[in-house]
């Protein structure tokens, strides 16, 4: 999928909307706007207005049918029925609003918080987004000052070997210029203080599911710690260069009086915000929190970067955040707690054309029912049973998995041809994962419409 322009709708397909679109929602003044909210509420109504769900009755409880159309009235009674199967336990929370008539079709539960599992990553890029930007990169240095190269990270969890290659490359003929055949190397990780490790993971998530979380990483290594990792690399291509590297790898703060070396720029955040969001990457997403932190002026940590994430949902977007509790930004924590009401709300912004630019790479990252290489492709058992398979390719949604949790949010054209949000989160059911996620594909069929 490509991102349209703020001129165009927002929805997957192509379809034009005509919805008006509102001035000044997006760009530096938003950015600027969750800088000031730490202090200040945000008092303009372009950037503090609620989302068009947000203050709805129906998206927080269970809806009645009154005033749907057909179409919508047996997908909401096939819902009611299916919302109850077995495999999904008795501790479900969902909702789904249509798009285009800004109406709730259907809930249950739907303010109940429970673990989001990933679909907290919905929450992470849209706040990192609109802080950062979608144009923002991350860059990666290499100083140079009293015989030792640092290598100096700055947050850029999609650093390769390749890319350090480069910087190294540099490095040699800089000391080569400048008569040197041998230097000391140092990694300088300063940009994220501790905790490294957020509240809420399971010890045995690292250093494989998450890493403990650094600024510096090369080829998204899971190892416990990153940096010196990411350090040794460097060295080895600093020797293969013909540069001898004196002593092991260690890690220290970079001087003000360093010079200069050498520095590597990411992706734009655009596109890092795809990868993840396709493959529901977590340190990805740690790092991203962090980066968020800084860019509104807090401390790169869990708490610093969790706090804007809600300010940006709640101040800026009008995102209620009532029950919700936030401790890291992959959705990893077991303490975590999104009501699928929220979640509907944040990927409702999604078909706002102001958001467009904003937040054009949050849909265009969202899974495709049966797309390979994706968390909802066939290699994950995904839309691939009886009552599921007729929606593939027509589910754009995040996928999220824990011991215990399992969640699915996202948009589909329903039957009517209007474009819905739904979000359907369970905690707690016995079934085996495989069962429970092809009962959550059945439910986003239902919407869909082509499970009747």
């Amino acid at each position: 999928m490509t991102a349209m322009t703020a001129a165009d709708t927002f929805l997957p397909g192509g379809r034009r909307r005509h919805r008006k679109p509102r001035q000044n929602g997006t760009g530096t003044g938003l950015r600027r706007a969750v800088v000031l909210a730490v202090a200040v509420p945000v008092a303009s109504a372009a950037l503090a207005g609620p989302s068009a769900f947000a203050a709805q009755k129906g998206a927080g409880a269970t809806a009645g049918t009154h005033g749907l159309d057909a179409g919508d009235q047996q997908m909401a009674k096939s819902l009611k029925t299916r919302v109850l199967d077995q495999r999904l336990g008795s501790n479900v929370s969902g909702v789904v609003l249509d798009a285009d008539s800004d109406t709730t079709v259907w809930g249950h539960h739907a303010a109940t918080a429970l673990m989001p599992a990933s679909n907290a990553k919905l929450a992470t890029s849209t706040a990192a987004l609109t802080v950062l930007g979608p144009q923002h990169r991350f860059t990666t240095k290499v100083v140079y000052g009293h015989g030792t190269l640092t290598l100096v990270g700055g947050g850029d969890r999609t650093l390769t070997t390749a890319d350090l290659a480069e910087l190294a490359k540099a490095a040699v003929a800089g000391l080569r210029a400048a008569g040197r055949t041998s230097v000391k190397v140092t990694v300088d990780d300063s940009l994220f203080p501790q905790p490294s490790l957020a509240k809420g993971w399971s010890d045995g998530y690292y250093p494989d599911t998450v890493a403990p979380v650094r600024a510096l990483v090369v080829d998204g290594h899971g190892v416990q710690d990153t940096s010196i990792d990411a350090g040794k690399v460097f060295a080895g291509q600093l020797a293969a260069g013909g540069v001898t590297v004196t002593g092991g790898v260690t890690r220290a703060t970079a001087r003000p009086t360093d010079v200069l070396v050498a520095r590597h720029k990411s992706a734009p955040l655009s596109d890092i915000v795809r990868t993840m969001l396709k493959h529901s990457d977590n340190n990805i997403a740690e790092t991203v929190l962090r980066m968020t932190a800084l860019g509104a002026a807090r401390p790169a940590t869990f708490e610093g970067g969790t706090q804007v994430v809600r300010q940006v949902l709640s101040r800026v977007y009008g995102v209620s955040l009532k029950n919700v509790e936030l401790y890291d930004g992959s959705g990893l924590s077991r303490a975590d707690r999104i009501p699928a009401a929220a979640l509907a709300q944040i990927l409702e912004l999604l078909t706002q054309p102001r958001y467009a630019h904003t937040l054009g790479s949050v849909l265009d990252g969202l899974p495709v029912s049966g797309e390979a290489g994706s968390t909802l492709g066939p290699e994950y058992g995904r839309f691939d049973d009886a009552n599921s398979k007729c929606a593939v390719g027509k589910v754009y949604a995040k996928t999220g998995t824990l011991t215990g949790a399992i969640a699915l949010s996202g948009l589909t054209r329903g039957k009517d041809g209007k474009w819905k949000v739904f979000s359907f989160v369970e905690n707690g059911a016995t079934a085996g994962p495989d069962a429970v996620k092809d009962a959550m594909d059945g439910l986003a069929a239902t919407v869909n419409g082509c499970y009747a």
